[in-house]
């Protein structure tokens, strides 16, 4: 799950315009280089090395708490930061170096967010953890529809394999409708929009604030790396060192709500919006502050005190579903809300357009109708599209069913002739609210395929086809935001493509590694311990839902679901209904269900995040805005590759010296 920084792009961008003048706009114009100077080795070995760390953090992040922050902000200023301290180096040494372009940080930043997003989107927390035997032990091994021949474990070559066939597919999609959707329909792509601001931004402040960012996220990213490995000394055992720090008491520790001391949570808090980190709060102040201790007190009645707490008849079972009630309610109400706007907008822009007054006929701004002028001069063949699309939907046809047998070739070839209205309605949609809605297209796909799949073939079946499908749309969704960051920047398309397929085919790689180096090292999927991996047990208990019905759920479980799924839809009702005013105070119901499994130990740790830019903006706006993005950066970056060693040292049976642990008197 991605998140977006609070503030309007599209304020930012006419501040970022004015503040580059006349000047900078014409002298962008003048030395933009053809696209095959646009790619350089510099770039391309930037992106890596940028991509591949990325997809280490967005690993951790996703196999802790499943919920990850939109880097991509992030990942641009780390272009910025590497390749200028690059070419300062050189210079010192008295080496020549090519100059550093907007148009060559645009290309870094699509390629390394192509890269780390195979990670997050990867399903390697989600629907592809959930195939393993952990998952199904932890769904119950006596519940309904949980067949035990439903268990596939995870393994680099097949996983890797699967990357590269589902992929590579939502590249090729929506090629024929760029020009429509970029230029034709002026689709704002708020991420996309952002990002080209902060990168046009970038080439037009001067040096003096690139290196106050540059020490910024220096000194702070050495802080970070260094407090995770002071932390590591005094995590011995389980439950012991900083992490386990019961900040506000014993009791309130026994609840999770503590404060952990991770660098990367207080970072990301930094970088997502207040609503985003106090939807978190609230929904575990609504679990473990209320639900569960309420629950507790039935124990005996509603479920057997004689169950562990981790079955999925007890306690569990109702954290487990609850969360899903939550995350479907919410899913539902803006895949419906989505779809009617994409209609509806798409109605009116045909109809404006065959009365004549169309978007094209309205005067446009000089300086976009240059832009214009550049993102349409070095076209994309249509034929490029559709041998691509075909050629890797037969692959992809034949292979799948080869890695999955439950998933039979009919349903992947109907999956691929689905796929491209679903990636133009994904994508369509994301350009008006920048709401990537792929996740809830692959539930769909999830619950179709598990319902109607012979019983032993059901749950593999659903869980690999909402993989097919939620990897088509999401591609084909980020690369047409990374479309407008290539318009608003003057970036050729041609480069910014080749990019997408160089991140793509290098995360196809990275993420799986990311994965094993976590999977090997660490106990992934532990309900109590650090790596939860919460939204595998998630999707493997939707699948159950889709193959048993109401008939998998706890005792009374089905009469609170219908409470909270009404409540993610009444939250949403309101937030459209009640302006803005009321609206933005309503909660995000699906951020809300991440804490039910995880617990609110993050919360808090985001929550300080919020806090901390809210208090910075107070004392000091311009700045905060200038340095937020660079501090964020290096918390998330330094602690996020602590894990690297971290992990080294626990497959070389190496262990924490000292066990710090607080009991009570």
């Amino acid at each position: 799950m991605a998140t977006e920084i609070a503030k309007d792009p599209i304020d930012a961008h006419r501040t970022a315009t004015e503040r580059g003048g006349d000047s900078g706009r014409n002298s962008r114009w003048k030395r933009v280089q053809p696209w095959t100077r646009q790619l350089t080795i510099r770039g391309v070995t930037a992106s890596i090395i940028i991509g591949s760390v990325y997809s280490v953090i967005a690993m951790k992040l996703n196999l802790t708490t499943g919920l990850v922050p939109n880097l991509n902000v992030s990942a641009a200023l780390l272009a910025f930061i590497f390749v200028r301290t690059w070419t300062k180096t050189l210079q010192k040494a008295g080496f020549v170096t090519k100059p550093f372009t907007r148009q060559e940080n645009t290309m870094i930043q699509t390629c390394a967010v192509a890269c780390y997003s195979i990670s997050v989107g990867g399903g390697f927390a989600s629907y592809l953890l959930g195939m393993n035997r952990k998952t199904y032990e932890l769904s119950g091994v006596n519940t309904e529809g949980n067949s035990s021949y439903s268990v596939k474990e995870p393994g680099l070559g097949w996983m890797t394999g699967f990357l590269f066939v589902v992929c590579f597919v939502g590249l090729f999609v929506l090629i024929p409708l760029r020009k429509v959707m970029i230029v034709d329909l002026q689709l704002t792509y708020p991420s996309g929009l952002a990002t080209a601001v902060l990168i046009n931004g970038f080439h037009t402040q001067g040096d003096e604030m690139a290196k106050k960012q540059v020490k910024g996220f220096m000194k702070y990213f050495s802080f970070s790396f260094l407090w995770a490995l002071f932390k590591w000394f005094f995590s011995g055992k389980d439950k012991c060192g900083f992490s386990e720090f019961p900040t506000f008491g014993l009791k309130a520790w026994k609840q999770t709500f503590f404060f952990d001391f991770d660098a990367t949570f207080v970072g990301a808090g930094m970088i997502c919006s207040h609503l985003v980190n106090l939807s978190l709060l609230l929904g575990a102040v609504l679990s473990y502050g209320l639900m569960w201790p309420l629950l507790d007190r039935v124990k005996g009645r509603w479920y057997a005190e004689s169950l562990e707490e981790s079955d999925m008849k007890s306690l569990y079972g109702y954290k487990v579903f609850l969360s899903v009630a939550l995350i479907l309610g919410d899913g539902l109400y803006n895949f419906v809300k989505i779809l009617v706007s994409t209609i509806v907008s798409v109605h009116h822009r045909v109809k404006k357009a065959k009365t004549g007054t169309g978007l094209d006929d309205n005067e446009k701004p000089a300086t976009e109708e240059k832009q214009d002028e550049m993102f349409l001069r070095e076209t994309i063949p249509l034929w490029l599209g559709l041998v691509g699309y075909l050629a890797f939907a037969t692959v992809s046809t034949i292979a799948i069913p080869q890695m999955f047998p439950q998933l039979k070739w009919y349903f992947v070839i109907t999956a691929y002739i689905l796929a491209p209205s679903l990636a133009f309605c994904n994508a369509y949609g994301a350009g008006l609210t920048d709401i990537n809605m792929a996740y809830n297209y692959g539930k769909v796909a999830l619950f179709i395929l598990a319902a109607i799949s012979p019983k032993h073939d059901a749950l593999i079946a659903g869980l690999a086809g909402c993989g097919l499908i939620k990897s088509v749309v999401s591609v084909a969704c980020i690369l047409m935001q990374d479309f407008k960051t290539a318009h608003l920047t003057s970036t050729s398309p041609r480069a910014m493509f080749v990019s997408q397929l160089i991140g793509t085919a290098v995360g196809c790689v990275t993420a799986p590694l990311s994965f094993f180096l976590f999977y090997k090292a660490f106990d992934v999927g532990n309900p109590n311990g650090e790596f939860k991996a919460p939204y595998a047990l998630i999707y493997r208990n939707m699948a159950i839902l889709g193959v048993e019905g109401v008939s998998a759920l706890p005792k009374h479980c089905l009469q609170i679901c219908y409470g909270f799924f009404g409540f993610a839809i009444g939250v949403n009702l309101v937030k459209d209904v009640g302006g803005g005013r009321v609206g933005k105070w309503m909660p995000l119901p699906m951020v809300m269900a991440v804490p039910f499994l995880v617990g609110g130990y993050f919360a808090i740790d985001m929550c300080l995040g919020s806090l901390i830019v809210f208090v910075w903006g107070k004392l000091n706006r311009e700045k905060a805005e200038m340095m937020v993005p660079a501090v964020a950066s290096g918390l998330i970056c330094g602690e996020g590759l602590w894990t690297l060693p971290a992990a080294v040292l626990a497959l070389a049976k190496i262990n924490p010296p000292i066990c710090m642990k607080f009991v009570p008197s």
